[in-house]
């Protein structure tokens, strides 16, 4: 059985996907970042979240490097877990993503709830309970930004179903992440991570077993110091952790979005600028207003190894 709250302890990467090509990824594009992150502390990944473009990719795309990036962070790290999301506009197509990203034997599958209609909550629980003969655990992933709400009610439900050992809450309010927490620890086994970036110490301090922030991409080691202090009472380290996140994550005032990242790791050497389509890339000002603001805090991002 798999407990969930070892799971989803520490700091989750929720992983960019670097291609070869705009729309195509590819694991050896990945190395070099993997092998960064690697020597940062962060202990796991999530591979085809909003970070990861997942939703923009074909099902075909997801096989071959999501078990090339698992193989090479299960050597860099020895046991680190790697999570796969498998979010879709529907249950058929949600369950087809989970078999493809079989062969890289994930630790757990991430499931939203269905994105696109406004299901209702019986809906919404239903599709959870349709990943109970995957075979995989599954975590579930409440983005209301992105798929519909998890209301309390269908929290209450998800988080007891046997195959689901956590959640990712990602609403960025705190009175529901408090729900969350609650209804997680109806079992002992079930782990709760804190998603929303801007709250990181906070999720931490409501009880979350960990914190799965996008910028850790750029910013590993403000990442795992925070959760390092906050783990050992070193709480006004924990605060000015979350003060550098806070002023890294101004990027989005530039570019918003995945691109920017990818923009600023790509000067780095660390990943192609490719994204997949609808998406472009930062053109040559957005590029340079990037660098130019992220300039100060050049010694807190990451590095190439």
């Amino acid at each position: 059985m798999t407990d969930g709250r070892a799971l989803l302890s520490g700091v989750m990467v929720p992983l960019v996907t670097p291609m070869s090509a705009p729309g195509e990824p590819s694991a050896a594009a990945a190395y070099g970042l993997l092998d960064a992150l690697a020597q940062t502390g962060a202990r796991s990944l999530m591979l085809f979240g909003s970070n990861g473009e997942g939703p923009l990719l074909p099902t075909a795309a997801l096989t071959e490097f999501a078990a090339g990036v698992a193989a090479r962070w299960r050597e860099l790290t020895g046991d680190g877990p790697v999570l796969i999301n498998v979010t879709a506009a529907g249950t058929a197509e949600a369950l087809e993503r989970a078999a493809a990203v079989r062969l890289a034997e994930p630790d757990a599958i991430v499931v939203s709830p269905p994105i696109y209609y406004r299901h209702r909550d019986d809906e919404v629980v239903g599709h959870f309970a349709a990943f109970a003969g995957v075979g995989v655990p599954v975590v579930a992933y409440n983005v209301p930004s992105y798929s519909v709400p998890m209301t309390p009610g269908v929290l209450n439900e998800v988080l007891a179903m046997p195959h689901v050992v956590g959640i990712k809450d990602s609403s960025g309010d705190l009175a529901v992440l408090g729900h969350v927490i609650a209804a997680a620890r109806g079992r002992d086994d079930v782990g709760v991570s804190q998603g929303s970036e801007k709250q990181l110490v906070a999720g931490l301090e409501a009880g979350a077993d960990g914190i799965v922030p996008g910028i850790a991409n750029l910013a590993p080691v403000p990442s795992v110091e925070l959760y390092d202090a906050f783990r050992s009472g070193r709480l006004a380290e924990a605060d000015a952790a979350q003060e550098i996140v806070d002023r890294v994550l101004a990027l989005h005032t530039v570019r918003r979005g995945v691109p920017a990242v990818k923009a600023v790791l790509a000067a780095r050497g660390l990943c192609p600028p490719h994204v997949a389509a609808p998406f472009v890339p930062a053109d040559p000002a957005e590029r340079a207003g990037l660098l130019d603001l992220l300039a100060p805090l050049d010694p807190h991002l990451i590095t190439p190894r």
